[in-house]
């Protein structure tokens, strides 16, 4: 994989964590990488935005933010009320690629869900996979507890309708003392998903420095993410 799109089943469920996560177990394998944010909301300009996150996370990423609106709004209602340019896919689609020429592995992280309207044309972080080419997976971060089942399936769904590949459901924020569906949703969301479960995050790194947190995430994730957790293992 050169590319690989993340996409949250909505928001606040740790994808930029679980992006960095992705991140810093490449860098620890000797990849190079880098990560694109091709729309950020809610933010001024000269504010730090995700890419910034996941740059004090994993320094050696190289990371690009190509469009930014001030409202924390959906990317094409946030672009229309500040009477700014909504995303262009073409020209995303065109860094990316271009990107792809010179690391090993790019990450495009999404804004909220994956259906989240990007323009006026109601193209969305799918459509952006799509475009990007068929052998470009899609992973999926998704929260822990009650309501993440249905918002996996869902994503699972609309992934399946556009002949998009998921990589798999990686858990972005996984609580110190689980309760009940949570520990429960550790043997549901693969099979909610279709898709394997590729490691859990524990909630708060990130808060670590750039060391724990490479040391975190290569606990935290499968082997085929460049990680040591199974699911066995808890």
């Amino acid at each position: 994989m050169s590319v690989v799109v993340v996409s949250g089943t909505g928001t606040d469920v740790g994808k930029t964590i679980a992006t960095a996560a992705v991140a810093a177990a490449a860098v620890a394998q000797g990849r190079t990488v880098a990560v694109v944010k091709p729309a950020q909301t809610g933010l001024a300009p000269g504010e730090p935005g995700d890419v910034d996150v996941v740059h004090a996370l994993v320094p050696a990423v190289h990371t690009a933010e190509l469009y930014r609106y001030p409202e924390p709004l959906a990317p094409d209602t946030a672009a229309r009320r500040a009477g700014m340019a909504a995303p262009d896919l073409a020209v995303v689609a065109a860094a990316v690629q271009k990107l792809a020429q010179t690391h090993d592995l790019v990450l495009v992280e999404g804004a909220g869900g994956l259906l989240v309207r990007l323009d006026g044309a109601g193209n969305t972080l799918a459509d952006l996979a799509a475009l990007l080419g068929p052998d470009v997976p899609v992973l999926v971060v998704a929260a822990a507890g009650l309501g993440t089942l249905n918002a996996a399936a869902l994503t699972a769904e609309a992934l399946a309708a556009r002949d998009l590949r998921c990589l798999g459901v990686l858990v972005g924020s996984w609580p110190r003392e689980p309760d009940l569906a949570e520990r429960c949703n550790v043997d549901d969301l693969p099979v909610a998903a279709g898709a394997p479960l590729l490691g859990l995050l524990p909630e708060g790194s990130g808060g670590l420095h750039p060391a724990a947190f490479a040391e975190l995430a290569r606990a935290a994730l499968v082997p085929e993410l460049g990680g040591t957790w199974r699911r066995d293992r808890g």
